[in-house]
């Protein structure tokens, strides 16, 4: 259940570990101040590279994370993220060092929480994947370059090839006072599906969630909704 963080980066979760994005940063009041970092202008879209996470990158993506996120994920989660092919985990490379970075997994219907079974038809979900969006993360300075985009655009390009067939929808959770995240990601075409009360508990305090949602593949929402 991970925050989204333009923001991007997840929170944690009572429940479970991930927190969603573009770049979240440590606190409301942070968000709040992301004008005094005015975004740096690339000189080009084709200067930007992209490549997977490979273990070398642990402690640059641990520190770009702690500056992110307002959660310390444990070690092992940074090794699995650089390590474990189970992730797709993406990283945005601008000047050799990593400027943003996408981390999701592929998950079966079945092994979804109760609460995010709802996404699918109970009929297509017996056979069918779903995406699932852990971490997108833009760094401060190099916001409002697209590179948000870039990244969310290879996860969906990597979900629709013709191997992905049973992949049928892309989902994430965000904090509902994440508005950055939230406009970024209505505008790519995600879907408010459902409200989450206290789903997240961040320092001691239980904040309220929402679940995101994108079709791909035929996919599509319950009828009932």
């Amino acid at each position: 259940m991970p925050l989204n963080a333009i923001i991007f980066g997840r929170f944690h979760l009572t429940r479970r570990f991930p927190v969603n994005h573009l770049g979240s940063t440590k606190s409301n009041e942070r968000l709040q101040n992301t004008y005094e970092y005015p975004s740096v202008p690339l000189c080009s879209a084709n200067d930007v590279q992209l490549r997977f996470l490979c273990p070398d990158d642990l402690e640059e993506v641990r520190t770009l994370c702690q500056d992110w996120f307002p959660i310390d994920y444990p070690l092992s989660w940074y090794v699995d993220i650089t390590s474990s092919t189970r992730f797709f985990a993406l990283a945005a490379i601008y000047n050799f060092s990593i400027i943003g970075l996408i981390v999701a997994e592929i998950k079966s219907y079945s092994k979804l929480n109760k609460e995010d079974r709802g996404i699918i038809p109970e009929s297509m979900g017996r056979d069918a994947e779903i995406g699932y969006i852990l971490s997108l993360g833009v760094h401060r300075k190099y916001r409002q370059n697209g590179i948000g985009s870039l990244l969310l655009d290879s996860l969906i390009n990597h979900l629709t090839t013709a191997e992905r067939h049973k992949v049928k929808a892309i989902f994430l959770h965000v904090l509902t006072t994440n508005r950055t995240a939230i406009l970024f990601y209505e505008r790519r075409g995600f879907v408010l599906h459902s409200f989450l009360p206290y789903y997240y508990s961040i320092r001691g305090k239980c904040k309220d969630g929402f679940t995101y949602v994108s079709y791909i593949n035929g996919g599509h929402s319950p009828w009932s909704l």
